[in-house]
């Protein structure tokens, strides 16, 4: 009698367990789709949780960032060197002192030569190694750079008005105030939208996507209106006053977006206009041009109200899903 009690007690909690996951799955279902299924399996979810400002989990340029006095920086020594013909790569060192803390990874393209492409694949199932393997798996078939773009909503559809390869998707109505990068036929732009209609900007466009905030406007000053302390690792995309159109990263995340913003400008790179897009543990980066080859995998996001530092976090340490990505290609 004991030995079948046991067994039953057992078969119970099993079938509660059984009952609990199914539940649980049955709710990311619900409300993330396919998405919230590849983040559960391919990091295990994630959360915010509450850091003090030096905590060692946070990276050293996010200690640095946190300090009641943030320290000023300057860029570095560098200059860009071509890749191949319309090519070209920069990395500026972010120097506080003579202490590299952060480092641009900048690649800027000839539009004549190189187009630009939307892409989003809601189930969020890449990371950056699977959009290469899936792009170009041998180097050879024209994709020369891979990062994030613009922002996805619960279930990885793109949140902001958004033209992939002709297919519009996205929402269709947007109160878009910020900018947006627009490729076709003759060429690629990144608009500033103050007192443009979204609409009408991307009417012709075989690619693009909204984004916010606009990091630099065509009034050549920082546009970021919001002041604040949100560390991230940074990409943006920008076009500079030849035409040229500059994709950037950030290694780590010493930068809120207004100090971005400022160092954009004071690194003399002859921007016209800056989008950010979306950044954070999303913001993997590949480039593969020539004898240049660089691999990044973002990390880091942070953010800080009233003086309380949440960190983003999640049990297994692997490179996120990517549902938004942009990428150059070969003409």
């Amino acid at each position: 009698m004991r030995g079948n009690s046991l067994k039953k007690a057992i078969s119970i909690a099993v079938v509660l367990s059984t009952l609990a996951v199914l539940s649980a799955v049955g709710y990311v279902w619900q409300k993330h789709g396919v998405y919230g299924l590849n983040v559960l399996l391919r990091r295990g979810g994630s959360y915010w949780v509450t850091v003090a400002p030096d905590d060692a989990r946070l990276s050293p340029a996010m200690r640095l960032a946190l300090k009641p006095e943030i320290p000023g920086v300057t860029a570095g020594a560098s200059s860009w060197s071509e890749t191949e013909p319309g090519f070209q790569v920069r990395e500026i060192p972010v120097m506080a002192g003579d202490r590299e803390i952060d480092r641009l990874y900048l690649n800027r393209f000839d539009p004549a030569k190189f187009g630009f492409v939307a892409h989003n694949e809601p189930s969020g199932a890449k990371d950056i190694d699977q959009w290469e393997a899936a792009l170009d798996p041998d180097g050879a078939c024209g994709t020369v750079l891979i990062v994030n773009g613009s922002y996805f909503g619960l279930k990885g559809e793109a949140d902001t008005p958004f033209i992939s390869k002709g297919d519009r998707l996205g929402p269709d109505e947007y109160d878009a105030k910020a900018g947006a990068w627009v490729a076709n036929a003759s060429g690629t732009q990144v608009v500033d939208l103050a007192g443009r209609d979204w609409r009408a900007v991307l009417e012709n466009a075989e690619n693009a996507m909204v984004s916010y905030p606009l990091l630099v406007g065509e009034d050549g000053r920082n546009n970021v209106r919001a002041k604040s302390n949100w560390l991230a690792n940074r990409t943006f995309i920008a076009e500079d006053r030849q035409g040229r159109i500059i994709v950037g990263s950030t290694k780590d995340a010493f930068f809120s977006l207004d100090r971005l913003a400022n160092f954009l400008l004071e690194a003399e790179l002859e921007l016209k206009t800056a989008l950010n897009l979306d950044g954070g543990p999303i913001a993997g980066l590949s480039v593969r041009s020539g004898n240049y080859h660089l691999k990044h995998y973002a990390r880091w996001e942070a953010q800080v109200v009233d003086g309380k530092v949440s960190l983003l976090q999640a049990p297994l340490d692997v490179a996120w899903g990517m549902p938004v990505v942009l990428t150059v290609e070969r003409r």
